[in-house]
């Protein structure tokens, strides 16, 4: 773990944000409703991606079955969902930015920590640490503890969790939220999407100090 935030430490949210996780969380609410006989709208469900999972089967299952739903797709998730789910343009180049000045980057997610792990081993992101099951100002207990002074984020929610922990909010327009609304809910930055990042983070670094004569 990271206290020191004299190191630069970048936290980044996972779907919508490293990952467009839409097309393998499509297909696994597909095969979530084939196993149980109840219909999920997975074409709506992509469209409102960022809150736990348990908050969107809520709109499918009875209060009763949730948990056993939830339970249910996260065993599934790895089959259906992560060979699908491409990295967001410029998800690479976003991190190696990061560790291209000498900082760390780490994913705090909603999403269920092991799959976040599978998605990332997938896809060729290498994170520092990699945090799960967390949402909105619930992040900021991550964030804090790994010593993150920025939070990459595409929703309200990671702004709040940004916001909570002391850490400046860059949010990107790739998920579900307007700029205008990201904006709104207090995001000190707002990028249209991860390409952008690296020359943001450029600017925003302090001037490396002039070698002594």
């Amino acid at each position: 773990m990271n206290t020191n935030r004299t190191t630069l430490t970048v936290g980044f949210d996972l779907d919508m944000t490293l990952i467009d996780s839409r097309p393998g969380i499509h297909a696994c609410y597909v095969a979530l409703s084939e196993r149980t006989g109840t219909f999920v709208d997975a074409d709506l469900a992509v469209t409102r991606l960022g809150p736990p999972l348990e908050t969107e089967l809520a709109f499918w299952f009875p209060e009763e079955r949730v948990a056993e739903a939830a339970d249910l797709y996260r065993a599934m998730y790895p089959e259906y969902a992560i060979a699908p789910t491409p990295a967001m343009s410029g998800a690479r180049e976003a991190v190696d930015a990061v560790r291209a000045a000498g900082g760390r980057a780490v994913v705090v997610t909603a999403k269920y920590e092991p799959n976040a792990k599978l998605h990332l081993a997938h896809l060729g992101i290498d994170a520092d640490a990699v945090i799960g099951g967390l949402w909105a100002e619930a992040k900021a207990r991550a964030l804090r503890e790994q010593g993150a002074t920025v939070y990459v984020g595409d929703h309200v929610g990671d702004v709040l969790g940004a916001r909570r922990a002391g850490a400046l909010s860059v949010a990107v327009a790739t998920g579900p939220c307007p700029p205008g609304e990201l904006r709104e809910a207090g995001a000190d930055v707002v990028l249209a999407d991860l390409a952008e990042f690296p020359s943001w983070l450029a600017g925003y670094l302090p001037e490396p100090a002039p070698e002594a004569a």
